[in-house]
């Protein structure tokens, strides 16, 4: 191999490193290990489709009483592999990797595993090594990204994940898909794609209040997903997982319940300046209609969370506190746990729309304390048209339903109507059943492949990201918060958004441009729009490189 001494630390130079990175990909990684976490759910079980011969029976109406599954959860006769995971404090993206050069073609993983010379290359020790980045050198990093530490390879086998999601095959304008608009909506896996035919081929029917088998199959399988996402959230009950259609709806749910019912004029609302709309609007209109007063915690020039000025806000007359885990505009994680223990001790609710984080990042909804936490299941890899309000159950029991019909009632006379308790009593008529069956199978997907794995992972992969980013002339990073999860908006200058968009779409790269329904924020930096990149589990330094390599593009003409 060819060196370049002009280099310092005895970098090779960029055709070095595109020859490795070439040789890299033509010889994949080699079968991952059978392990329970850490590689693709297909790699571990195939068998996904629904066993006719296997035996099924109903859950108690309308939900889980013994907090058990039933063998005959999601048709399967197995029970979901689910583990408790520890939550750790995010630490600083840009210190995962502590120096990355930036060259025209980038090395592709910023991993290399001692103990797999098969699989990344720049591994066998050699002058090319000398001044390396540990992440890319064969020494094991000790570098703690988000309270991991020792990783030294990526913590899954990335490409054989890849192949469980049928439109990364996908080609626009001819060129392969690079999917980075994660924060918009996440691709599916096989594994929910199936399961939801499965589901119409084998189950399909209305759920409680049956005696017939198939009620009794679609009753299983929509109650085994609401225990599914209980465990993924660790909440306390199945009765604190309310099915809804997205973030949006629970947010609304508890405005127009909870809110109507406790707020009255003069009390005080308070969100921050990173939410998106969904989280603003309908508090605007709660305070319109009650006279209520909504209040805003500022962020600094990195796009972070001002504590000092959050604490001057609260008072006797806080109500609730509405603030996002993670900014969708920015990427900013924010102190949640901290936010909701200064909201608690002034006597205010907090709810915590956590859309942008649960595909990120570990999430324990009893650590946090939050008193409501919503999220969208197509934000975590699962359909569209189903999301999940988690309320603490004694909360949700006092709160009037928002929504009348059947299903969330015990008894009605034309007099009165007595209510089931929570989640019932806010699920009013035919849910979508078949789309919460695909958030579990979604759920199941994601803890095989392990939050923590994920997190770490990402964080890798944004730092990578960010340095390249920075390097190309005129681009400006909007939103650097010590503490990030994987979004990177950014405006360049010379062009508009919309043309730096369709330049990349040309390229087969799917990124989001405008405001991204969080106009206060983008403002707050005097924008009104930036182009958004954003990652998932299944991006790789590949498909980053093809980014940026569009953007040095357009900057040279």
């Amino acid at each position: 191999m060819s060196t370049n001494t002009d280099i310092p630390g005895g970098w090779p130079d960029a055709a070095a490193l595109e020859q490795l990175a070439n040789q890299f990909f033509q010889a994949p990684p080699a079968t991952s290990p059978s392990i329970k976490q850490g590689v693709s759910p297909k790699a571990i079980d195939t068998d996904t489709s629904f066993d006719i011969k296997d035996p099924q029976s109903s859950l108690p109406d309308p939900h889980f009483e013994d907090g058990k599954i039933p063998a005959s959860v999601a048709g399967s006769g197995r029970q979901p592999l689910l583990q408790k995971e520890e939550t750790h404090p995010a630490h600083p993206a840009e210190h995962a990797i502590p120096s990355i050069a930036s060259f025209s073609t980038a090395p592709q993983l910023p991993f290399s595993g001692a103990n797999d010379p098969a699989y990344y290359f720049l591994q066998t020790p050699g002058p090319w090594t000398t001044g390396l980045p540990t992440a890319f050198s064969g020494v094991p990093t000790t570098t703690a990204i988000n309270g991991h530490s020792g990783l030294t390879q990526p913590p899954f086998d990335v490409m054989a994940v890849r192949k469980d999601f049928p439109i990364l095959q996908e080609y626009v304008n001819g060129r392969p898909l690079v999917w980075l608009d994660n924060a918009a909506t996440t691709q599916k896996p096989q594994q929910v794609i199936t399961r939801i035919s499965d589901f119409y081929s084998h189950e399909n029917s209305n759920i409680h209040r049956a005696a017939h088998e198939l009620a009794a199959r679609a009753t299983d399988a929509y109650e085994g997903a609401r225990k599914k996402v209980q465990q993924f959230l660790n909440a306390g009950s199945v009765n604190e997982i309310v099915f809804v259609r997205g973030a949006t709806e629970a947010i609304n749910l508890v405005a127009k319940s909870w809110g109507e019912q406790h707020l009255k004029t003069g009390d005080e609302v308070i969100v921050s300046h990173l939410e998106h709309h969904a989280n603003i609007v309908p508090w605007q209109q709660l305070a319109e209609k009650n006279g209520i007063t909504l209040k805003v915690i500022p962020v600094d020039d990195d796009g972070q969370i001002l504590l000092d000025e959050y604490g001057k806000l609260l008072n006797s007359r806080t109500r609730i506190v509405a603030i996002t885990q993670v900014s969708n505009a920015l990427g900013t994680i924010t102190p949640v746990k901290q936010i909701v223990a200064m909201a608690h001790a002034m006597g205010a609710k907090v709810l915590v729309d956590g859309a942008q984080s649960v595909s990120h990042m570990p999430v324990d909804v009893r650590d946090i304390d939050a008193d409501w936490f919503v999220f969208s299941g197509h934000k975590v890899f699962a359909p569209t048209g189903i999301g999940v309000l988690y309320g603490k159950e004694a909360l949700l029991n006092e709160t009037q339903p928002w929504q009348g019909g059947g299903n969330m009632i015990k008894d009605v006379t034309f007099e009165h109507t007595e209510y089931q308790y929570a989640p019932g009593r806010f699920e009013a008529g035919t849910g979508n059943i078949a789309d919460a069956v695909g958030l579990g199978a979604a759920i199941d997907y994601v803890t095989r492949l392990g939050m923590m794995n994920i997190d770490a992972y990402e964080h890798y992969l944004l730092a990578y990201a960010t340095r390249l980013l920075r390097n190309v002339p005129g681009l400006r990073l909007i939103g650097t918060a010590q503490h990030k999860a994987s979004v990177l908006s950014f405006v360049l200058n010379g062009f508009t958004n919309d043309q730096v968009g369709q330049a990349l779409n040309k390229e087969g790269i799917a990124v989001r441009t405008g405001h991204h329904c969080a106009q206060p924020i983008l403002r707050r930096f005097g924008l009104e729009s930036t182009v958004r990149p954003s990652l998932a589990f299944y991006n790789t330094c590949a498909d980053v490189d093809a980014l940026v390599s569009v953007l040095h593009r357009l900057r040279g003409k």
